[in-house]
């Protein structure tokens, strides 16, 4: 076999049309094998001899893609000062484009005896891991542009690509739980008449299913275990794992994206599938472990602020590259338009503390690629001063935790919630106002794929979480939840009512409030979990998409779409800037951008707001007041509306308040089953200034008004 000296960069495999470079990093190796593997279960070892400033590299001619290879890194095995390497041990490349097979859990893939995990393990774990795969580049995108939706316009839909496609009638068997039913018209068509315009998709780089959930018969379904940061999920391609995974995932982002849907990556950056001393040894520990794990003081331990057993170094800059690289891979190559940072928290932690200007928000805000996209933060962990709620940079926008807990003690009835709620529906002013951001820094949710679903968080007063084998001791236990007055399913009509009421008051508010909303896959549909909260490890129906048949009629659906329009149709519910509580210069009126009432059309005052028993109130939002311009400098104007929150435990009469003149018509009123008065039949009630209406209780009315 021809060997050639290659280059140093692009780290990883790289093909070029007539072979492959091989680079890859290590400043512990003494030496570096690469190894090709073959189909009869030999592989051929060729040593990279060439180093430069600790990347080893050769190029190979005649290599195509659907080559697997590893790994076998030559060094010091010394757990006591933080040293791992084991040539025995078939490592993945850190920069696999696609990784082939699943790890066949044994002792063989551990550095050390499970009888004596002082001793090294040298059995060969070639035969029982995965390895990685050479992949082709070039892909025909065609005329493929990023939709690029402003922060403004943009309704996410958080989705997890087998739960959400696996049990849809509409779809090939074959196809279902795949990257290609995620480009299928039944999926897409569901997205777009939704008015989706971003899917944010939980993690697809590759992952690992934890040794101890295989034991138990169960599966890491969410993906929050990831190996391979360049590797789509090899799991979820529907025709093969040597390269067709890439491929199959380009044709998703194609589809979506002539549908002008955008598509965000969940990113798992904080830590790796190879957890803490005890792990395996997969890739990064093999290959240079002090280099990419934080160690404790004790380097043969990992220091753990992630909860999963390790955390990556953020002051090393081979990971600070490695993160980097990953990004703009995935952007340049995948064209994907945004990623969601698990845990972004741990990102900031350049030493112990959570730093707002650490090494990595420096590289992602001055990087020409990583910048111009979509970034959010999931803006905690589980570290000392892990809550980052509103601390992130400017560039950033965060999943606003704040903004659940606030919405769902309202609905409850929650004392004193409602003065917190007013700073929740506006933006979140309070978070984002201070360093410069507006009120697309605050992604708006009520639930995600951790906690509760839509239907559950109004069914289950308790989490119900037998089935993940912990003895329910797993997943959060205050979910600000309430069941109505019966523990989950019921033949109760009352209770079902109320629960119809709660959700559609939940997905009303959140269109109706100012930030960008994100919806749960399925919630649209009241998808349950039965009461479990942490469905992390059911790879199985009770965690996938229960959809109705063709032609099927669902409220709730049909409830969820009309809101998620409205919101589309009226820029004064999808404000850029915050309101300023008075009349705005050039306005037709003297009326102030934003109002808040009594029940009884008063003026709320310091009293009403301080008033622990206060759960009801009606907000004015004036189109006529736009503060800021369109695209073109012109001036915005839209309809105007008034908002009558009901969150108290009987019927309350409203009125409209004196100020507000013109005729008002009602547009929303979550009392009823259908929710939205639209269309000649409905004949929606048209009230004047003074005029009252009987909100029924814990339900949501809104009135609108055209210029």
């Amino acid at each position: 076999m021809q060997v050639w000296p290659g280059e140093a960069y692009p780290l990883g495999a790289t093909y070029d049309g007539a072979g492959t470079n091989f680079a890859v990093f290590s400043e512990a190796a003494h030496r570096i094998e690469l190894c090709l593997l073959h189909d009869d279960g030999s592989e051929t070892a060729v040593e990279m001899r060439e180093t430069d400033a600790f990347v080893r590299h050769a190029y190979l001619p005649g290599i195509m893609p659907g080559q697997r290879y590893g790994y076998r890194v030559h060094g010091p095995y010394a757990p006591e000062r933080g040293q791992r390497c084991n040539s025995a041990k078939l490592l993945l490349d850190p920069y696999a484009r696609a990784i082939s097979g699943a790890v066949d859990w044994g002792e063989e893939v551990y550095g050390y005896h499970f009888d004596d995990p002082g001793r090294r393990n040298d059995l060969d774990s070639a035969p029982h891991t995965m390895t990685s795969v050479v992949v082709n580049p070039y892909f025909d995108w065609g005329d493929d542009r990023p939709p690029r939706h402003g922060y403004h316009g943009t309704v996410i839909y958080e989705a997890h690509v087998k739960g959400l496609t696996m049990r849809h009638p509409g779809l090939p068997e074959e196809l279902r739980g795949t990257y290609a039913a995620l480009a299928h018209p039944a999926i897409i068509e569901h997205l777009t008449e939704l008015g989706v315009t971003a899917l944010e998709l939980m993690p697809v780089h590759q992952f690992v299913n934890d040794h101890r959930l295989v034991d138990m018969g169960l599966n890491n379904y969410w993906g929050y275990n990831t190996i391979g940061f360049f590797a789509p999920h090899n799991a979820y391609a529907s025709w093969g794992d040597r390269g067709q995974q890439v491929l199959e995932f380009k044709s998703a982002v194609r589809a979506l994206h002539e549908a002008g849907i955008e598509v965000i990556l969940d990113v798992v950056y904080n830590h790796t599938a190879e957890g803490n001393h005890l792990g395996p040894t997969l890739s990064f520990k093999g290959i240079d472990n002090p280099s990419y794990y934080r160690l404790t003081e004790d380097p043969q331990y990992y220091m753990d602020t992630t909860g999963t057993g390790n955390s990556l170094l953020m002051r090393s800059p081979h990971v600070l590259q490695l993160i980097m690289d990953s990004l703009r891979y995935w952007v340049t190559d995948m064209h994907v338009d945004g990623f969601r940072f698990d845990l972004a928290a741990t990102l900031a932690r350049q030493f112990h503390e959570v730093d707002r200007l650490s090494s990595f928000f420096d590289l992602v805000q001055q990087d020409p690629v990583v910048s111009q996209v979509k970034l959010i933060a999931e803006p905690w962990d589980v570290g000392e001063g892990g809550y980052q709620v509103g601390n992130f940079p400017p560039l950033w926008t965060e999943w606003n935790g704040k903004y659940r807990d606030t919405v769902r003690d309202l609905w409850r009835g929650e004392p004193r919630a409602l003065a917190e709620f007013a700073s929740r529906l506006t933006g979140s002013s309070d978070l984002y106002q201070d360093d410069g951001r507006r009120p697309l820094a605050s992604i708006n949710f009520v639930t995600c794929h951790d906690g509760f679903t839509l239907h559950d968080l109004v069914a289950y007063n308790d989490k119900h979480n037998e089935d993940n084998g912990e003895d329910n001791r797993d997943g959060e236990s205050h979910n600000r939840s309430w069941n109505c007055g019966a523990e989950g399913e019921t033949d109760d009509p009352d209770v079902l009512a109320l629960r119809g009421r709660q959700m559609r008051n939940f997905i009303a508010t959140l269109m109706l409030s100012q930030g960008v909303p994100m919806l749960s896959h399925g919630d649209e549909l009241a998808r349950t979990q039965q009461g479990n909260n942490n469905a992390y490890c059911q790879d199985n129906e009770l965690s996938w998409v229960d959809w109705p048949e063709p032609g099927e009629k669902n409220d709730l659906l049909e409830f969820t779409r009309a809101m998620v329009w409205l919101r589309r149709d009226h820029p004064v519910l999808r404000r850029r800037r915050f309101f300023h509580g008075r009349p705005v210069e050039g306005t037709h009126d003297e009326l102030s951008d934003i109002a808040w009432f009594t029940p009884e059309g008063a003026e709320m005052t310091q009293q009403d707001w301080d008033s622990a028993q206060a759960s009801a109130l009606t907000v004015f939002l004036n189109g006529d007041a736009i503060s800021e311009p369109g695209p073109r400098g012109e001036r915005i104007q839209d309809d105007s509306f008034l908002l009558m929150f009901n969150a108290y435990h009987e019927p309350l009469e409203f009125e409209v308040p004196v100020g507000q003149g013109g005729e008002w018509t009602v547009v929303v009123d979550t009392a009823r089953p259908e929710g939205v008065l639209a269309g000649e039949d409905a004949k929606p009630p048209k009230l004047k200034k003074g005029d009252r209406l009987t909100l029924t209780d814990r339900s949501m009315t809104v009135l609108h008004r055209a210029p």
